[in-house]
C-alpha cells in the first residue's frame, strides 16, 4: 500500500498523466489479475483509512475518526484473525495509528508519518534513524523479512505500507531530475469556478495558493541559491546528510535558476508550479513502483507467485490539479476512489477487469475468504468480493451502494465535514459543521462533478430516492446522531487564522 496515490498516476488506468511517467511494475499486475475501475474509501484520509482496512467497519465503529485519534488495538482486526488461524503476519513501512501494532508476529514502522530521507523506524521498542531512502529501506526490510524471516512451512501474510507519495513528495535521489523535461497535462478544472459548491470554494488545498514554496514546491529564494523559500517544516531537509543534500542541490538548483531566469507570474506561475508538483510527484512514485517490481520477482523466483494474492492499493486518491488542488479528503472522484490491483494466478483470470463498486471496508472480509478464515469478531461491516475474483459472482449482484464519512475540520486543508451516498449514477453529499449545504450529481452527465442538482427540479423525484437511501444506509450502519457533531465556532475561526498564519505570503 502506497499513500495518497492517485489512480491518475498508474499507467494501467490509461490516464495522460500516468502514460507520461508509466508504472509498469505495478501494473503487470493488472496484466496477470484484475484491476478494479470502481475502488472507493470510506473516509479520505490516511490514518482512519488504514483502521478500515484492519477492522472491516466504519470509522464512527472502529472508532478512529481522524488524523490524531488513538486507534484501539484491542479490537479484532484482520492481521489478527489471520495470525489466530496459523498465518504468519508481518508490517512493514507507515503505521500512522499511534500506538504499537497488534497482531503482527513482526513489525518496524515509521514513527508517526515518517520522513523520505534517514527516516526514524520503531522495532521491538526501540527507535532508529536508518540512514537511506524511506521507499527504499521499506521495499528492502520487506524482502529480507521473505527471505530471511518467512517460514515455509504456513501462510504468510505481509503489509508492506510506503510513505510515498505522500506529501512533500522527495523523490528518491536517482529520480529527482526523471521528469524535468515532461509537460504533463494541468486538468481543464485547474483554473475552477465553484458553482454552489461553497465547500470546494472554501478549501485550502490549491496548489498555486496554498502550498509551501520551499517545503512542498523546492523553490529557493533567488537565483543561484539554494537556500529553501517558505518552509515551515524544516526537519524534511535538515535530516539529509551533506552528501544527500549536496546530490539533491545539484540536481535542484539549474532548474530553480531557470524559473528565477524566467520572472513568471500570474497563471504563467500557477501553471509552473502545478509542473513542478507533477514532476515531483511522479518522480517520488518511481522508487515505489521499482520496489513492487523486487518484491514480485522474488515471489516468481522462489515459486511462490502462483498462489499468492498480491493487492496493490493506496490509502485514499489524490488530487493532480482538478480544481486546481492536491490532496484528499473530499468525497468527490479523484480522492474518492484509490487505486486497487490484485494478481492471483491461481484464482484471478489474467487482465480482468471489474467495474463493481468496492470499498476499502470489503478487504478484510475477501481477504479472510481467500484465506479460508472466518470473522472471527463478527462486527464487520464489508461485503467479500472473491467472488468477482474468482468469476462466481456476477457484478451486478454486488453491492449498490456505498457510504462516506469524513471529519477532520477543523484541520490541515479545511475540508468541510461531510457523509453521502454514491449510487452507479449518483451522488449525494451533505456538508456540514460551520455550512450546512447538499450536493447531487449525475455522474454519467457530469463525471467531473461541476454541476451540483441539488436544486434542479428535474431531479426532484432522484433526489428524494437518494435521501431516502441515505437513511437507509445510515441506519444500517448504525450511524448515529454523535457522528452530526459541529466544532465550536471559535475553534473553526482560530484554525482558520493559524493556517493563514502558517502559510505566510504567496509568491
Amino acid at each position: 500500500m502506497s499513500d495518497d496515490h492517485a489512480i491518475q498516476a498508474l499507467s494501467a488506468y490509461g490516464h495522460p498523466i500516468g502514460e507520461l511517467a508509466p508504472t509498469p511494475n505495478i501494473d503487470k499486475l493488472a496484466h496477470k489479475g484484475a484491476l478494479f475501475t470502481h475502488s472507493y474509501v470510506t473516509n479520505s484520509i490516511c490514518g482512519p483509512s488504514r483502521a478500515v482496512i484492519l477492522t472491516g467497519k466504519h470509522s464512527h465503529i472502529n472508532g478512529f475518526r481522524q488524523n490524531g485519534d488513538r486507534f484501539d488495538g484491542s479490537q479484532p482486526t484482520l492481521p489478527k484473525m489471520l495470525q489466530q488461524s496459523g498465518y504468519q503476519t508481518a508490517l512493514l513501512g507507515k503505521w500512522h495509528l499511534h500506538g504499537n501494532p497488534e497482531g503482527f508476529d513482526h513489525w518496524k514502522i515509521l514513527v508517526d508519518q515518517g520522513n523520505y530521507y534517514n527516516p526514524d523506524f520503531i522495532e521491538n521498542g526501540d527507535t532508529t534513524r536508518i540512514q537511506g531512502y524511506a521507499t527504499d529501506i521499506i521495499t528492502h526490510d520487506a524482502l529480507d523479512w521473505l527471505k530471511n524471516q518467512r517460514k515455509d512451512s504456513v501462510p504468510f501474510f505481509l503489509m508492506v505500507q510506503h510513505k510515498a507519495p505522500h506529501r512533500n513528495w522527495m523523490p528518491a535521489l536517482r529520480h529527482i531530475n526523471k521528469y524535468d523535461s515532461v509537460q504533463f497535462p494541468l486538468p481543464d478544472s485547474y483554473f475552477p469556478t465553484f458553482n454552489n459548491q461553497q465547500a470546494a470554494e472554501e478549501q485550502l488545498q490549491n496548489i498555486y495558493r496554498d502550498m509551501y514554496e520551499g517545503h512542498d514546491l523546492k523553490m529557493t529564494v533567488e537565483y543561484g541559491s539554494t537556500a529553501l523559500a517558505h518552509n515551515p517544516w524544516k526537519t524534511d531537509f535538515e535530516r539529509m546528510s551533506s552528501e544527500q543534500r549536496s546530490a539533491w542541490d545539484a540536481g535542484y538548483l539549474p532548474k530553480n535558476n531557470a524559473y528565477h531566469k524566467a520572472k513568471l507570474s500570474g497563471k504563467e506561475l500557477a501553471q509552473w508550479k502545478g509542473q513542478r508538483y507533477l514532476q515531483d510527484y511522479m518522480a517520488t512514485i518511481a522508487s515505489v513502483d521499482e520496489g513492487v517490481g523486487e518484491l514480485m520477482a522474488y515471489l516468481e523466483d522462489n515459486g511462490l507467485a502462483e498462489n499468492t494474492l498480491v493487492v496493490y492499493t493506496s490509502d485514499q486518491g489524490f488530487y493532480l490539479g482538478e480544481k486546481g488542488w492536491f490532496d484528499k479528503r473530499f468525497m468527490y472522484e479523484p480522492s474518492f476512489g484509490t487505486p486497487l490491483l490484485m494478481q492471483w494466478p491461481a484464482t484471478i483470470a489474467p487482465g480482468k477487469k471489474i467495474d463493481a463498486m468496492v470499498q476499502n471496508l470489503d478487504f478484510a472480509q475477501t481477504f479472510l475468504e481467500a484465506a479460508r478464515v472466518s470473522d472471527m469478531g463478527g462486527e464487520m461491516q464489508g461485503e467479500s468480493f472473491l467472488g468477482l475474483l474468482n468469476g462466481s459472482m456476477d457484478e451486478t449482484d454486488y453491492r449498490d451502494v456505498i457510504y462516506y464519512h469524513y471529519y477532520d475540520f477543523p484541520a490541515f486543508h479545511m475540508v468541510k465535514k461531510h457523509y453521502g451516498i454514491r449510487t452507479p449514477r449518483y451522488k449525494l453529499m451533505h456538508f456540514y459543521d460551520d455550512i450546512d449545504q447538499w450536493e447531487l450529481y449525475d455522474l454519467q452527465n457530469d463525471p467531473l462533478e461541476q454541476q451540483n442538482l441539488i436544486q434542479d427540479a428535474s431531479y426532484s423525484e432522484v433526489l428524494g430516492q437518494m435521501q431516502h437511501t441515505l437513511d437507509s444506509v445510515q441506519k444500517a450502519y448504525g450511524v448515529t446522531d454523535k457522528e452530526f457533531e459541529q466544532a465550536p465556532k471559535a475553534k473553526v475561526e482560530g484554525a482558520y487564522k493559524q493556517f493563514k498564519k502558517l502559510r505566510g505570503p504567496v509568491k
